[in-house]
């Protein structure tokens, strides 16, 4: 549990990379990098990791495609570019939304069920998303709109990379699925950054920021996430895991200058109640908002 709580820790120290890199370079430059890193670390399972994927059918094949794609390349670039619309806190707990958009994809695409119950922790996770997302509430207009916008679609794109990393996790090892969504994530990435005219250059001042940042809060935290994850039980790992959004407002109201409203730390207080109420009744034997077919657990945005 301690090792989750670790891992999650790990994840909530991303701001201290991103935040600094957003302010300076194009979002989709971040990412590339991130993503080349990543992949350059995980090169000595390329080959094996394609020549499952070959072998595992067309179904795998697409679904891997997208969660390179989409929820690797694309989610992290939304994400990104939230850092450098709004503050350095509300991005990264609005990504406790990601469960409430599996659940929904995993009842469209992998044909689990949904029970009436599931509404009294949606519902009230998506009125904290609300609260959290905007200082004022009440007067939302389009600017102010921006950065949650792009903080919830990446939250869903990633959501469905762990709807899509479960069907590819029925056939692949967790290893192969992590190294073909870097490696597949990486020519979109550069895609993104030509398309976009970003920079494929970077200054030696900024390499050990983007190093950190695809090291500590990417892979390092991957790989203790899921060595601890598997001598562990559900429904204390997801406790452990709210480590996540309280290093996250740690490190952004005390080193990044982050200040929130009353309401968004209410809002954010409720997103969390409210998600890990819902991830702790599917941990039960009858689950009370939803019904889920066994599935091996997919690889983490």
């Amino acid at each position: 549990m301690w090792v989750v709580a670790l891992a999650a820790g790990l994840w909530g120290t991303s701001a201290l990379m991103r935040d600094p890199l957003a302010q300076e370079l194009p979002a989709p430059t971040i990412v590339l990098y991130e993503h080349a890193i990543i992949a350059l670390l995980l090169s000595p399972w390329i080959i094996p990791a394609f020549s499952a994927l070959a072998r595992s059918g067309p179904g795998t094949i697409t679904a891997m495609v997208v969660v390179g794609g989409g929820s690797s390349a694309l989610a992290t670039t939304l994400f990104t570019m939230a850092f450098a619309t709004g503050d350095p806190v509300t991005p990264q707990v609005l990504q406790k939304l990601q469960p409430v958009f599996a659940v929904v994809l995993a009842v469209v695409l992998l044909g689990e069920r949904l029970t009436p119950r599931f509404a009294w922790f949606a519902l009230p996770a998506l009125a904290g998303a609300w609260f959290l997302a905007f200082p004022d509430p009440f007067g939302v207009g389009v600017h102010t709109a921006t950065a949650a916008v792009l903080a919830v679609g990446a939250a869903a794109l990633w959501a469905c990379g762990t709807v899509l990393g479960r069907l590819a996790g029925a056939r692949l090892p967790a290893t192969h699925v992590t190294t073909l969504r870097f490696t597949i994530a990486l020519p979109v990435a550069l895609s993104i950054t030509v398309a976009t005219g970003s920079p494929l250059s970077v200054s030696p001042s900024q390499l050990p920021s983007l190093l950190a940042l695809a090291v500590i809060p990417g892979l390092a935290a991957l790989a203790l996430y899921y060595w601890g994850l598997a001598r562990t039980a559900a429904s204390r790992a997801s406790l452990a895991e709210l480590t996540f959004p309280l290093v996250s407002a740690l490190v952004g109201v005390t080193v990044l200058g982050a200040s929130l409203s009353w309401s968004q730390w209410a809002g954010a207080a409720l997103v969390l109640a409210s998600v890990t109420a819902m991830t702790l009744s599917r941990s039960r034997t009858t689950p009370t908002g939803v019904a889920a077919p066994p599935i091996p657990e997919p690889t983490r945005a």
